[in-house]
């Protein structure tokens, strides 16, 4: 049993290093966040007030600094379930990002093949989603190309891309209840 013991205690220099560093790389991201999301994590009180404390300072020592204090009390908490969360959001942002730009793509190619009565895109967009409003679509549509032919403001574009993502959002949350 002591021989275990003696195992568990020695940690060489270089690994407390790199922990250290990463414990310091997490309180980096924790500072980068913002408050209401710094609050959803539930932080430890010396901790939350640590990194509240770092978002406010503005000079490169101190914020070295008070990293390193992060850094130090980070090592008394379980820093997994914080980590996790941080790559849940930065997931998010992606996963809304990429669906964003779908969104984007359709919306284009739905107003460029708008002169079109039965476009392929249009047809398209209609098998994926079939509650879709086809007539409020394609008046956007048609209205759409019209303001970019005169240069007018993208009114229209702006419209058809709320209808867009509302239509795809319903479709989500139907496939998600069933």
């Amino acid at each position: 049993m002591q021989e275990k013991d003696v195992e568990e205690e020695f940690i060489s220099k270089t690994k407390r290093k790199a922990e250290a560093d990463a414990q310091q790389l997490v309180g980096k991201k924790l500072i980068a966040l913002t408050k209401d999301q710094i609050n959803k994590l539930n932080l430890e009180e010396r901790l939350h007030d640590a990194v509240m404390e770092a978002k406010r300072l503005t000079a490169n020592g101190a914020i070295r600094r008070q990293l390193q204090y992060i850094g130090r009390l980070m090592r008394d908490t379980d820093i997994e379930p914080i980590e996790e969360q941080l790559a849940r959001w930065e997931g998010k942002n992606s996963e809304e990002n990429a669906r964003f730009h779908l969104l984007e793509r359709w919306r284009d190619r739905l107003i460029d093949e708008s002169p079109e009565p039965q476009s392929d895109a249009l047809q398209e967009f209609l098998t994926t989603y079939p509650n879709a409003d086809v007539q409020l679509i394609r008046t956007l549509c048609r209205n759409a190309h019209k303001e970019r032919s005169n240069n007018k403001p993208p009114k229209s574009t702006r419209e058809l891309f709320k209808l867009l993502r509302e239509t795809t959002e319903a479709a989500q949350q139907q496939t998600d209840q069933n």
